[in-house]
Formats: C-alpha cells, sequence, structure tokens
C-alpha cells in the first residue's frame, strides 16, 4: 500500500493555508511590524467590543500562550488595553484602543486586496472551494 503525502486533503489544507497566511503576513509585517498572532489578536478584537485571550484561543488554533503574548505586546504599543472582567475577576477582557482601531483601519485595504488576489487566483473554482471550506470550519 502508498500513500501520497502530496494528494492528501488534510496535508493539502495545512500547507495552503501555511502560504497563504505566510503571504497575507509578510506584507503586514513588512509595514506595520505585526505578528501573526498579533494580527490575529487585532483582527479578532475588531469583531468585538471586547474578548478575553481565553475566547480568541476557542476561535483561532493558536496556543493561548501566544494569544497572551502577543496581547501583551500589543498593550505595551497602546494597540489594545486590558480591563478585568465584570462577570469572571479572573479573567481580563482586551479591547482595541483610538490607536488600534486606526491601524485596523490602515490594514483592511490590504487585506481585502490579498482575499482577492488570492480568489482571482483561485478562479472560477473559488466559490465551491469556499463553499466546501464553510462546511468543513462548521463541521458540517
Amino acid at each position: 500500500m502508498t500513500f501520497d503525502l502530496s494528494a492528501f486533503l488534510p496535508y493539502q489544507l495545512a500547507v495552503a493555508s501555511s502560504r497563504i497566511s505566510k503571504g497575507f503576513a509578510d506584507r503586514y509585517r513588512a509595514e506595520f511590524g505585526l505578528t501573526i498572532p498579533e494580527w490575529r489578536v487585532l483582527a479578532h478584537l475588531a469583531q468585538s467590543d471586547q474578548v478575553s485571550v481565553r475566547e480568541i484561543h476557542a476561535r483561532v488554533d493558536m496556543d493561548k500562550s501566544k494569544v497572551s503574548r502577543a496581547a501583551a505586546r500589543l498593550e505595551v504599543q497602546g494597540l489594545i488595553e486590558k480591563r478585568e472582567n465584570a462577570e469572571d475577576r479572573r479573567l481580563l477582557d482586551m479591547r482595541l484602543t483610538e490607536k488600534g482601531r486606526d491601524l485596523i483601519a490602515r490594514i483592511v485595504p490590504i487585506a481585502d486586496a490579498y482575499q482577492a488576489q488570492v480568489i482571482a487566483q483561485m478562479g472560477a473554482e473559488a466559490p465551491a472551494f469556499r463553499a466546501g471550506l464553510l462546511r468543513l470550519l462548521e463541521g458540517k
């Protein structure tokens, strides 16, 4: 029995994800000096008023320690602020500062352009691919 790793769908998805993530990371790292974990924390905070490290960890495939370290660096840069969670004092809620919101506003056009480039590269198969990917992400 032979096994062709290059044709194994989980492997293909992992490699494609890594390449796409790195391609985008190269852009925001060059212009804004952000790491992948920092970008992910900022992006999640841009979608929510306030989020805890635990919530980001649950939404993204990233270790809690990476989220915590990224959040600490972003706080030092004045891009986010941490506050004690009103319901559970063991948790800290994070939110974007005005400086963080301004940075996200500058990154979004770059993200949109990069996404358009990736979708264009997939061509006519893009809608079907995205539909299948959504089903995988939803666990259906």
